[in-house]
């Protein structure tokens, strides 16, 4: 499934205000290239993408107790989209 290889939005300070520039902030799954995304954000929202960048963030560790582990990696991406489009992370009531 495309929803699948999309994981969430990303709503931190940065990314919020990135959304005035028209960039959108997305966590996805690690196997994507940057052409992939770019054909997955613009048929999964009907928007047309300028650009996308791409990092690895690193990994956080965890402990339960006495195990001990690591969250599972991630891509994070900010799409660029072409002026007068949006796609809507708060939907109006």
């Amino acid at each position: 499934m495309m929803i699948d290889l999309v994981k969430y939005p990303v709503l931190t300070e940065k990314s919020v205000r990135l959304i005035e520039n028209n960039q959108y902030t997305f966590d996805v799954d690690l196997r994507l290239h940057k052409p992939q995304i770019k054909k997955l954000i613009e048929d999964l929202f009907e928007v047309k993408v300028i650009a996308v960048n791409t990092h690895r963030p690193p990994r956080h560790k965890k402990r339960l107790g006495f195990s001990q582990g690591v969250k599972a990696r991630y891509k994070r991406v900010i799409i660029t989209l072409k002026s007068g489009d949006s796609i809507a992370l708060f939907p109006e009531n």
